[in-house]
């Protein structure tokens, strides 16, 4: 079974940066896409970042030129850098990942999230 563990949360006051890893729990296996969504309290969880497994990414409207997806794969670790963070930043990070593995073929993990709060 394939875990992913969010990480780099926290407490960070307004224009401040923080980077979010999402580590996996096993190394042979092949990372396809991986996603970084949010979800705000109150609201639906939404697309921050994602990258493909050729690095092709794409960004939510409210984040371009703020955050910046990447990987890593010989880690088997993604990572959100967010800078010039706003109070609606605020919200739990997941991380999603579209992971091959020889017992179950391509399947979507998530990550138990992270929380990232932004002050005014």
């Amino acid at each position: 079974q394939v875990q992913l563990v969010e990480s780099g949360g926290g407490l960070v006051q307004a224009e401040g940066s923080l980077r979010l890893s999402c580590t996996t729990s096993r190394t042979f296996f092949v990372i396809n896409t991986v996603t970084w969504y949010r979800q705000a309290p109150g609201k639906q969880r939404e697309l921050v970042a994602d990258m493909s497994g050729d690095a092709n990414t794409k960004y939510a409207d409210s984040v371009k030129g703020r955050f910046a997806i990447s990987r890593d794969n010989a880690k088997k670790s993604a990572y959100l850098q967010m800078n010039e963070l706003k109070p609606e930043d605020t919200a739990v990070y997941y991380c999603n990942a579209n992971i091959w593995t020889a017992g179950h073929g391509s399947r979507d993990y998530w990550g138990q999230g992270t929380q990232v709060t932004v002050s005014s």
